[in-house]
């Protein structure tokens, strides 16, 4: 009986261990996830301000050429 309890205490002591690693496993994964989509979403600001930045040097050197004639 004895024998039989201390199987079945280290069995499930293995489960709640792997259980715990898998939660932080988990937790690791959505985190970097997290981390990519911001990511993303940094360097899609970035392109959108270079184009507003290009888009206005563009005007401003339209402007520039006009008033020289």
């Amino acid at each position: 009986m004895a024998l039989l309890l201390k199987m079945f205490g280290s069995l499930l002591a293995l489960v709640l261990l792997v259980v715990a690693v898998l939660r932080h496993r988990i937790g690791l994964v959505g985190l970097l996830l997290v981390l990519v989509m911001l990511a993303i979403v940094i360097a899609f600001i970035a392109l959108m301000v270079l184009i507003v930045v290009a888009m206005l040097r563009a005007r401003s050197r339209a402007r520039a050429e006009s008033e020289d004639f």
